[in-house]
């Protein structure tokens, strides 16, 4: 049942203090403002429900807790700076703005070194200094089967650090231009579209190079994938950014908003393999991000467990 594409372990980060991140708003329109209060408590029990849900479908959670002492309005979203996978590879990733540069954190890489088998970490993080960044499976959604890495052009996606990733990790670039319904970039490829095992989520009508446009359905369709061709309007409820897992079966985790914007035509095609997994995480959402950018898979081996001699 585990895919390549499909991973039945993740790391999620526990906010204690979460809030939207000022230094994010100008460029990330997907961002809106939460003026309620108890923000960071609600956000909190809305992570807390998730997990919960994540692991009772059997997806096998690592959870690390922020008590924000480094000021990371953001770290609920990990998988923006580091990445995992197959053959022991790990990526730690440059970040665009100075305070999502405080996430990362030793002691997920360390928990990964002791559970998992790693071989290697290759480290892209210093390339911050010369102002480039590339924002991991934010910035790049990658088809692991096709070895396909599917980019969105913008400021969190240089593409000098990609080409390096690509080499390194052994994937194609495949680049494009998006913009929304206003004619702004879109900030990171995973609100745009999503990859499973036997379908693939994204918005084509936000490419606006035609040509470009039937390259890239022809690439996903070419891997044996039902293209859901989703809206702008879908997208704007964070349709596109799921991630598909391996638990007791296959699941699509997504948004309890995202799942209520699909098209029943659209879920049926989902459940043909995977059982759609909504979580409700309402005011984590105002950040300008959803499921997808709180889960950080794990394509790892896992060590076997020690017995005591």
């Amino acid at each position: 049942m585990t895919t390549i594409q499909a991973p039945a372990a993740v790391v999620m980060i526990r906010p204690h203090n979460f809030q939207s991140n000022p230094e994010t708003r100008f460029d990330n329109a997907f961002q809106t403002p939460d003026t309620a209060t108890n923000v960071a408590q609600r956000a909190l029990e809305e992570f807390d429900t998730a997990t919960s849900c994540l692991r009772k479908a059997g997806v096998q959670v690592h959870v690390f807790d922020d008590f924000g002492e480094r000021e990371t309005p953001d770290s609920v979203f990990p998988n923006n700076w580091f990445s995992t996978h197959t053959g022991g590879h790990v990526a730690l990733y440059p970040m665009h703005v100075e305070n999502r540069r405080r996430e990362r954190r030793t002691d997920v890489i360390d928990m990964l070194k002791q559970d998992y088998r790693v071989s290697d970490v290759v480290d892209y993080s210093g390339l911050e200094q010369d102002g480039l960044a590339l924002e991991g499976t934010g910035a790049m959604v990658l088809d692991h089967i096709g070895r396909i890495a599917y980019v969105a052009r913008s400021d969190r996606a240089n593409p000098i650090i990609l080409e390096r990733f690509c080499t390194h990790f052994n994937y194609e670039p495949l680049c494009f231009d998006a913009t929304d319904q206003q004619g702004r970039a879109i900030y990171h490829t995973n609100v745009l579209m999503g990859i499973g095992t036997e379908f693939a989520l994204i918005c084509l009508d936000m490419i606006k190079d035609l040509d470009r446009r039937r390259t890239i359905l022809d690439r996903l369709s070419e891997s044996g994938r039902t293209v859901i061709d989703l809206s702008a309007e879908q997208i704007a409820s964070f349709a596109g950014n799921a991630i598909e897992l391996t638990g007791n079966k296959r699941v699509l985790a997504l948004s309890a908003r995202a799942l209520d914007a699909l098209r029943p035509d659209q879920i049926s095609i989902i459940e043909r393999t995977a059982i759609p997994l909504p979580l409700n995480i309402p005011t984590i959402e105002t950040a300008g991000g959803s499921v997808r950018c709180m889960i950080a898979g794990i394509h790892l081996t896992r060590r076997p467990k020690r017995t005591a001699a």
